[in-house]
């Protein structure tokens, strides 16, 4: 008998976590390799998304084999709903239950392309609504707290202290300064950045490449990191890595956000993650007068829709400051 094939370990499916679960029947198994060989070979999906796809339809799998089901054609829509419901009686997040439903439906999809399924039962398959939620935003004083007490900490700094402080100036002005995202700021190296030029070259979402434009200030930080700090700290396994950590090696996205919490703690502004300075500096754009489609070039953003989010920032403030302002508000 030819060995059950090995199903990645699932990670966002409480039924699935249990490590002394029966395997999967082979033929499903065999499906969820597969899929995994498919997204591996699809440009967009990072790792996260592969490795979370891949757990979602894992823990649905168990559900219908639980529920007796023992091949894809088993995978009908009564059984897609009720693997959903359960996790939502479970309390799941509509975020999570959102993201899993999608799972399913890139998996059915697949799986009815490559003939193992007769019909997509997934296509009738409803998920919740995520409820938009305006992103987190710094007023430009408070972004201004924030870099301002980070050039001030660098400069201040001496001995062991600098270099990661010149690391904090540099990584805060270059977040804020271009709007990229945390993942990206990381993965920049040193032939990435045209400090005199002020452009930063990132590979976004979907393997996109961009060039954005940072200020004045960014380039000073930057200036003194690569002059004073990087030197300090980089080792044989920093590579060409832009921003390095303290033990040498390319500084990580762990790293990053910690920096931001402990400087938005010092400059004694509302706790905010790295992206809440890309968000803040979407939103300081549009508040100066440029335009949707120029800022969704140096955002990345795929949909312009996603981009137009920020006008809902400025239009909710203008509201707030309307009813509080307005007598006959």
């Amino acid at each position: 008998m030819a060995p059950t094939p090995r199903v990645p370990a699932p990670h966002g499916d409480a039924d699935a976590r249990t490590a002394d679960l029966p395997p999967l029947p082979a033929g499903l198994a065999d499906a969820v390799a597969r899929f995994g060989k498919h997204l591996d070979a699809q440009r967009g999906h990072s790792v996260h998304t592969r490795r979370a796809y891949l757990a979602d339809v894992t823990g649905l799998l168990r559900y219908a084999v639980r529920h007796g089901a023992h091949g894809m054609d088993d995978l009908q829509l009564p059984v897609l709903r009720g693997w959903l419901g359960a996790q939502a009686d479970r309390g799941l997040a509509r975020a999570t239950l959102a993201r899993r439903g999608a799972a399913a439906r890139a998996f059915l999809r697949w799986a009815h392309h490559t003939g193992l399924t007769d019909a997509d039962a997934s296509a009738r398959l409803a998920s919740p609504k995520v409820p938009r939620t305006l992103p987190t935003v710094l007023t430009p004083d408070a972004a201004a707290r924030m870099l301002d007490t980070a050039r001030d900490d660098a400069l201040a700094a001496e001995g062991d202290d600098r270099p990661a402080a010149l690391r904090a100036w540099a990584a805060a002005e270059l977040l804020y300064g271009s709007g990229i995202r945390v993942g990206e700021l990381v993965a920049v190296d040193v032939h990435d950045v045209d400090v005199r030029e002020r452009l930063v070259r990132v590979l976004g979402k979907g393997g996109k490449e961009r060039v954005v434009p940072f200020g004045v200030p960014a380039a000073r930080a930057l200036t003194a990191w690569l002059d004073d700090g990087r030197p300090a700290l980089a080792r044989a396994g920093a590579g060409t890595a832009l921003l390095v950590g303290d033990r040498g090696g390319r500084w990580g996205q762990r790293q990053a956000r910690e920096a931001v919490h402990r400087l938005a703690a010092r400059a004694g502004v509302d706790d905010v993650a790295p992206h809440a300075l890309r968000h803040s500096a979407a939103t300081h754009l549009l508040q100066g007068g440029s335009d949707l489609r120029s800022v969704q070039e140096v955002l990345g953003h795929a949909n312009l829709a996603t981009t137009q989010r920020y006008t809902h920032v400025d239009a909710e403030r203008l509201r707030q400051v309307y009813t509080q302002a307005f007598p006959r508000a």
